[in-house]
């Protein structure tokens, strides 16, 4: 599902239009994007959480080559699935290797 098609979802299931429904959900991302900038960290209940993580700087390997390089120290987003996200998608699967 690309943005468009998850835009046409929300707008659907809110009884929006599509306009208005591609705002929120843009705003909502700029929200959690700039939160997650700053070091804040972004909880929704049952969702799931982004935070800011720090990766170590470390060694790695060209996989052509094989040759050694050292890979920077970086900073990336992270998301953690809450519980109930988590069950959902675990019961949606235990259903299909029963089928």
């Amino acid at each position: 599902m690309n943005k468009g098609e998850l835009v046409d979802a929300v707008a659907e299931k809110a009884g929006v239009t599509k306009k208005q429904a591609d705002a929120v959900l843009t705003a909502a991302l700029e929200a959690i994007m700039e939160s997650v900038t700053d070091d804040d960290k972004v909880m929704l209940a049952g969702f799931g959480s982004w935070e800011r993580r720090d990766r170590a700087a470390r060694e790695g390997r060209n996989p052509k080559t094989n040759e050694k390089m050292d890979i920077p120290a970086t900073r990336v987003p992270g998301f953690s699935a809450g519980k109930a996200f988590k069950e959902k998608v675990a019961g949606d699967f235990e259903k299909s290797v029963a089928a």
